[in-house]
């Protein structure tokens, strides 16, 4: 790899309430993905305990 055309970021200008507005966006963006992962997450310990005969 080329290193000549390495760029390094030192500082971000941006004011505080579009800071804020940003971090509520992607709060917002996140619900539907933390959903997806619940469902996973059942779907998997329902497998294990049909597995493991802990389901009465």
């Amino acid at each position: 790899m080329d290193d000549s055309n390495r760029v390094t970021i030192t500082d971000i200008q941006m004011p505080f309430g579009s800071m804020v507005v940003f971090i509520i966006k992607w709060t917002i963006a996140s619900i539907p993905a933390m959903i997806i992962l619940m469902v996973l997450w059942l779907i998997v310990a329902a497998v294990f305990g049909g597995l493991l005969g802990l389901a009465n």
